[in-house]
């Protein structure tokens, strides 16, 4: 009998009224003027969520009494009832655990890169999308919690309105410089309110962060690659690839069950030649697993011409899995491979490792520890898929529930 691994609790009711940062102007307006009031006070609402250090409605000097009380009755001001924030590499790594109305708790982090010769102060956010996660992607701590539900859209953009907030307290005329979709969860599961979301991003009467500034990041959903192509967005599209072998990428992205990576990547080239944009490939090295050479000579053939960038990515400690980050000497080996046939590459230092800043970790490590006959049940199991993909036998499981569209 396979051991009981997930650990899903009790739900609360969700609040039921929508977040008010999920409003654009235009649907603010009219719910304005539908309750007695002049259209320009959405740009005062706007202005106090987005700039301000209001936390209610009742705190915006600016907005009448009645009209406060009517916001606060109609709508929540933040989604997040409760943020626990944790910080390492000198304050340069914050982690924040956002709890939501019903009790789903999902992830962002908020990492400074400081001024370098020649290159301005970044201040990136990776930000989730979903709560939990569908794909079961086994490095992925996400993948140990199985999935909970969509986010709404107020519920993604809150997590950037936090650290927006943050910030602001922390470094005067500080703005975010870079957000990423790669957070919980599969952004092109839950497209339409990614779409929405990434809308408010790039609002200028909202936050107004170039499109060109926001990364969206898939496992391979090609049909959600496929509607991306057809609206022509600029923001960046990433691919979590980890291995171009179907075999091994059978194991380490489940959804390549459903769309093997050869047709992901046809996907993805057919988007980069229809928006001129760069296609960014992630590849999260494994010891012993993904990182030999027949694996780089994988992505050179795969990847060799296209339009794109490798990011090699050292595998974050997850407790399920019995596999450890590669030697960086053997991801340094790997990217000249990959160099020597003109394929970009960039090697990424981890952040916040003291902190589980990698996606998930913190989430489950709040759940609890998995028991540790279901922790070992796991390692075994995925140390027998690896070695029956690295002997090129693929899966026979199905694809993960959930990603059928």
């Amino acid at each position: 009998m396979q051991p009981v691994v997930m650990r899903p609790g009790p739900a609360a009711a969700r609040d039921p009224r929508p977040g008010l940062s999920g409003l654009d102007r235009a649907a603010l307006e009219a719910w304005l003027v539908e309750h007695g009031q002049p259209a320009f006070r959405a740009r005062q609402i706007h202005n106090a969520l987005w700039g301000g250090t209001a936390t209610a409605p009742g705190d915006v000097s600016t907005l009448p009494r009645a009209l406060a009380e009517s916001l606060e009755a109609s709508f929540r001001w933040s989604t997040v009832t409760e943020d626990t924030l944790v910080v390492a590499d000198g304050g340069n790594t914050e982690k924040a655990l956002h709890r939501l109305s019903d009790g789903a708790t999902v992830e962002s982090v908020l990492m400074h890169y400081p001024a370098r010769a020649g290159r301005r102060a970044r201040h990136t956010l990776c930000i989730s999308s979903q709560a939990g996660c569908a794909v079961g992607c086994p490095f992925c701590a996400t993948g140990e919690l199985g999935f909970e539900r969509d986010l709404e859209t107020a519920e993604i953009l809150d997590q950037v309105r936090g650290a927006v907030a943050r910030l602001a307290r922390q470094e005067s005329g500080a703005r975010l410089t870079n957000i990423v979709f790669m957070g919980m969860g599969e952004p092109l599961l839950n497209l339409d309110r990614v779409l929405e979301a990434v809308g408010a991003l790039n609002d200028r009467q909202r936050l107004g962060l170039g499109a060109r500034h926001i990364t969206v990041s898939t496992s391979g959903v090609v049909p959600g690659i496929r509607r991306l192509t057809a609206l022509g967005p600029q923001f960046t599209l990433a691919i979590s690839l980890h291995a171009a072998r179907d075999a091994l990428r059978d194991v380490l992205v489940p959804l390549n069950r459903r769309w093997p990576v050869a047709e992901v990547v046809a996907a993805a080239r057919e988007h980069a030649r229809r928006t001129g944009r760069r296609i960014s490939y992630e590849v999260t090295m494994i010891g012993g697993v993904n990182d030999t050479e027949a694996d780089s000579e994988a992505i050179a053939n795969l990847l060799r011409g296209d339009l794109a960038h490798v990011n090699l990515i050292p595998m974050n400690p997850v407790a399920h899995t019995p596999w450890t980050a590669s030697p960086m000497p053997v991801i340094e080996a790997f990217a000249a491979r990959l160099v020597a046939v003109g394929i970009p590459v960039t090697i990424r230092r981890n952040r916040g490792q003291e902190i589980g800043a990698a996606c998930g970790q913190l989430a489950a490590e709040r759940a609890g520890a998995l028991a540790a006959p279901a922790v070992a049940w796991r390692r075994r199991r995925l140390e027998a898929a690896s070695a029956r993909a690295l002997r090129g036998q693929r899966s026979d499981e199905p694809a993960p529930a959930g990603v059928e569209s």
